[in-house]
């Protein structure tokens, strides 16, 4: 090769050397913001701000959830520079230890993305710390709300808040470490319209970590949107109430009002103040009501817990019985004073002949037991028992038992209801209606839910159908209904073979067991219950509803270990009526005495 060749070879190699390197340092500058990015990110950073969640009232406007400001302390690893540690220890009561553990976990979380390091801290601490935050690069204050009950009941309908679960955070991208989200209650099941939307601030910040204004005039900043409110089913004053008859018991009340299937109250007891659940206490608090195995505050026992419903059962299978045409009004079936099986009793109070309408007046065992062996046992329409139990179980599952209602209140429990398979296992195939018998007057193998009791009171004063009861009326504004309840659930029970049933509970009322329980000037329809308990005193439970003819409210109770339902439940419902109905006490004798009851 010549001279001059190389020449060229060589300075076409520089040439191309050195366009590579202005095309580099071009993209770098110019086609390029990464580098930019990078420098941005020493001196800006992007705060997510927390909606207020909605707020809750009751059906009367009365403000039940409403939010008071709180604190945060939050991290960004990636913006940490060396610091006073003890200072900032001192500042909030916190071990050296705690502090690098706090910071590891946020680093591990995301090195660039904020993390609660210190979560709802007193406005006394937040203000000496918002002074000397400029001390501590990397940290910075988030504000947020904390939920406050101006009354301390109804904890088991309103739920709860807490931090949100690993699970969620892998699962739902609208939560961040740190965040809270609804566990229990309306808070869970209306979480999606209480949270509300994020709001976000871009901010620049100096070397001090003090906040020097908005980023380009907050082009890319967001304004959080605030959860929406509520309006729940319950008056607030007769759950109260409720609460206040139900002290020192065990036991649960659900009122219903039946045209529309709104929970006006649903009392568990014992419950606890939803006040304890809030707060930096709320960790420690909730721990002390986990580990109570006495009271088991935390347990909702009127949607979870399970029972014999005892002779208020006795009202689904006297329908059963009229709509299988097994009875009619007029038929009349003798009673001995009990219901021979074998050698086995199953006693009666109560002698001699009556039809449904008198069965349900004295609460007859005797005719309970044949309408049921007789319904069951039917060989003119069901081939076999198991064809007729099923059959049974059909209705009873149409009557809303051994099913959930799919409410908005989370954690419901279906009930026992068996089907005719577990039979066949338990008696080997060879059983019949007397092996069951003693789920005719709501004993045996039958557990229903105090929901479930009252629904059926509301199938009976409806005269054949219900709403499936729930808790929210309105979301967003009170003239926006909840449209997610509304539509009747017919039963396959005909209109007109109600009447002789609730004849009957009138009766009761006034001639039978609830006597006791009459309210003035108020016609009322009830069934007294015992329902036996295997490892106690019986409980105590009642049904009604009021008025009669027009039924605005319906009542269920059930109080553990209270005895006959005449002693105890009774009343507690008479005055829950009573309560709703007149807005007033006229027997504080009775008040007071149930108030003082303990059990």
């Amino acid at each position: 090769m010549s001279q001059n060749k190389r020449i060229y070879v060589v300075l076409g190699i520089m040439a191309t050397v050195l366009l590579v390197y202005v095309v580099k340092l071009f993209l770098l500058q110019v086609g390029d913001d990464y580098y930019k990015k990078r420098a941005d990110e020493n001196v800006l950073r992007t705060i997510m701000e927390q909606p207020d969640r909605g707020l809750i009232y009751d059906r009367n406007d009365s403000l039940v959830v409403y939010n008071d400001p709180m604190y945060d302390l939050m991290v960004v690893p990636q913006e940490l520079r060396e610091f006073d540690t003890m200072d900032i220890c001192r500042l909030l009561n916190m071990e050296k230890e705690e502090l690098c553990k706090r910071i590891r976990r946020a680093r591990d979380y995301s090195p660039m993305l904020p993390s609660l390091f210190e979560p709802q801290m007193s406005k006394k601490n937040f203000g000496y710390l918002q002074e000397k935050l400029y001390k501590f690069p990397g940290f910075f204050v988030r504000v947020r709300s904390l939920r406050h009950y101006p009354e301390p009941v109804a904890a088991h309908v309103l739920g709860y808040i807490g931090e949100v679960s690993q699970n969620t955070l892998e699962t739902d991208s609208y939560y961040q470490l740190g965040d809270y989200i609804g566990i229990s209650g309306i808070e869970k099941t209306y979480e999606p319209e209480l949270r509300g939307e994020k709001g976000k601030r871009v901010v620049m910040v100096d070397v001090h970590n003090q906040e020097k204004g908005s980023y380009r005039d907050g082009e890319g900043d967001r304004i959080p949107i605030p959860g929406q409110s509520l309006w729940c089913t319950l008056d607030i004053s007769l759950q109260k109430y409720g609460e206040a008859l139900m002290q020192n018991k065990r036991g649960s009340i659900v009122a219903i009002e039946p045209a529309t299937g709104e929970i006006l109250c649903i009392v568990s007891s014992p419950s606890y103040d939803p006040n304890l659940l809030v707060g930096k206490s709320r960790g420690q608090n909730y721990a002390i009501l986990v580990q109570d195995n006495v009271n088991k505050p935390l347990y909702d026992r009127a949607l979870q817990a399970i029972y014999p419903p005892g002779s208020t059962f006795k009202l689904a299978n006297g329908l059963i019985a009229l709509q299988e045409e097994v009875v009619d009004k007029n038929t009349v079936y003798s009673c001995p004073g009990g219901y021979q099986i074998g050698a086995h009793t199953i006693n009666c109070h109560h002698a001699g002949g009556v039809n449904i309408e008198q069965a349900v007046q004295v609460s007859c065992n005797t005719f309970f037991c044949k309408v049921f062996y007789n319904t069951i046992s039917n060989r003119k329409k069901y081939k076999t028992i198991q064809e007729g139990y099923s059959a049974w179980k059909n209705y009873i599952n149409d009557l809303g038992f051994g099913k959930t209602f799919d409410t908005d209140l989370p954690f419901e429990s279906k009930g026992i209801i068996p089907d005719s398979d577990y039979f066949d296992r338990l008696y080997h195939g060879h059983w019949n209606g007397n092996s069951v018998v003693s789920m005719g007057i709501g004993q045996g193998e039958v557990s229903v839910t105090p929901l479930q009791m009252a629904n059926l009171l509301a199938i009976i004063a409806n005269r054949g159908y219900y709403i499936k009861p729930h808790i929210i009326k309105a979301i967003g504004q009170k003239d926006n209904p909840n449209t997610r309840f509304g539509d009747p659930v017919k039963v396959n029970i005909r209109a007109d073979y109600f009447d002789p049933v609730i004849m009957g509970m009138g009766l009761v009322m006034t001639s039978g067991t609830g006597r006791g329980a009459r309210v003035a000037g108020i016609e009322m329809a009830g069934k007294t219950g015992t329902a036996q308990n295997p490892h106690g005193r019986d409980h105590s439970v009642f049904s009604c509803f009021a008025p009669i003819d027009h039924p605005k409210i319906v009542v269920f109770v059930l109080v553990e270990n209270g005895g006959w339902g005449a002693s105890v439940a009774a009343p507690i419902a008479s005055l829950i009526v009573e309560k709703y109905l007149k807005n007033k006490i006229e027997r504080p004798e009775l008040e007071e005495r149930i108030k003082n009851m303990s059990l």
